[in-house]
């Protein structure tokens, strides 16, 4: 007896063709293409990139789920 895949779920907006478009840019960025977009992630000043501890996550994740929602 087989048994049966989980349908996907995606957040609000998203669908599997979506997803697929979305991998394929990133599977055939170029290493140069990738360091240039992470550069610029870094001068984005409407966001912070900063290191949570890992057992922290969760709560960090609820923190922000609690301000947006």
């Amino acid at each position: 007896m087989k048994k049966k895949m989980p349908k996907n779920k995606f957040p609000k907006g998203w669908n599997e063709r979506k997803v697929r478009q979305v991998l394929r840019h990133y599977e055939n960025q170029s290493e140069e293409a990738a360091a240039a977009e992470d550069d610029a992630a870094y001068e984005d000043r409407r966001h912070t990139m900063m290191a949570v501890p890992v057992e922290l996550v969760p709560k960090v994740q609820r923190m922000i789920a609690k301000k947006v929602g």
